[in-house]
């Protein structure tokens, strides 16, 4: 039978990652992006333009696959953002940073799962959300998307322990560091702890890990996120549900 995936915040980075690894296992994909990159055209030809911010992003989003594909398997909550980093800490943050984050990293998790979880549950799928290690090891200049996402993490754990017992799974994967555009690029979390460093972004990817404690010695890569998807969605460990996988190369030292 062929499956079908939805994915969130698909245009680069790990939404992309995880986009390519699941055309690779033969699943048809819906990708919802703000901007679609012309590397996500390549991938699927089931790219949609779609603000997920708003209220009716998601939903249309849903709507489109159920209308592309007749059905989904598996959703993929990936988008996420913030307006920081924020140098001044939790009092520089205004109602409007808090929205953007609460907006883009919750609520569109809340609305796509609303609106797929009908089909998911006829199907027996499978929703998994990408977190963050930030969401238990939060820092003062990232507070609102660190609360984003342990709000996430919650709610994952909440739709598992409901509709479990329908045959539905749902988990997350809380990534450290990972070479996204926020450490690669102008103007990002990267970008402005290299200057504050008085170094290069590439210098500071290179020190990241001895810096933060990771056991590995590097980074993430977007694609063993996907790769940890792909291993969820496959269902060779069905009794993996409502748990929150960490891959951070060593950084969390907690039990």
């Amino acid at each position: 039978m062929v499956r079908n995936a939805v994915v969130t915040g698909a245009s680069k980075g790990i939404g992309l990652a995880i986009v390519t690894a699941l055309r690779d296992e033969g699943y048809r994909v819906v990708a919802g992006a703000r901007t679609i990159s012309s590397e996500l055209r390549q991938v699927t030809p089931f790219a949609v333009p779609v603000d997920l911010r708003t209220p009716g992003g998601p939903p249309h989003l849903i709507d489109t696959a159920m209308a592309e594909l007749g059905g989904i398997d598996l959703l993929v909550n990936n988008v996420a953002g913030t307006t920081g980093p924020h140098p001044g800490g939790f009092l520089s943050i205004s109602d409007d940073d808090w929205r953007h984050a609460l907006d883009l990293t919750l609520f569109s998790a809340v609305r796509a799962s609303r609106a797929a979880l009908p089909s998911i549950v006829e199907r027996k799928g499978h929703i998994i959300n990408i977190g963050s290690v930030n969401a238990r090891r939060p820092v003062a200049n990232l507070v609102d998307i660190s609360a984003a996402k342990a709000a996430l993490a919650s709610l994952g754990k909440a739709l598992a322990e409901e509709f479990g017992p329908q045959g539905v799974r749902v988990n997350t994967i809380s990534p450290g560091p990972v070479r996204t555009a926020v450490w690669t690029e102008p103007g990002s979390t990267g970008d402005a702890l290299a200057k504050k460093a008085g170094i290069s972004r590439e210098e500071l990817l290179d020190s990241l890990p001895a810096a933060l404690g990771m056991s590995t010695g590097h980074i993430t890569e977007p694609a063993e996120i996907a790769a940890l998807v792909v291993f969820l969605a496959s269902g060779k460990a069905p009794n993996i549900n409502g748990s929150d996988l960490v891959i951070d190369g060593g950084l969390r030292k907690e039990w």
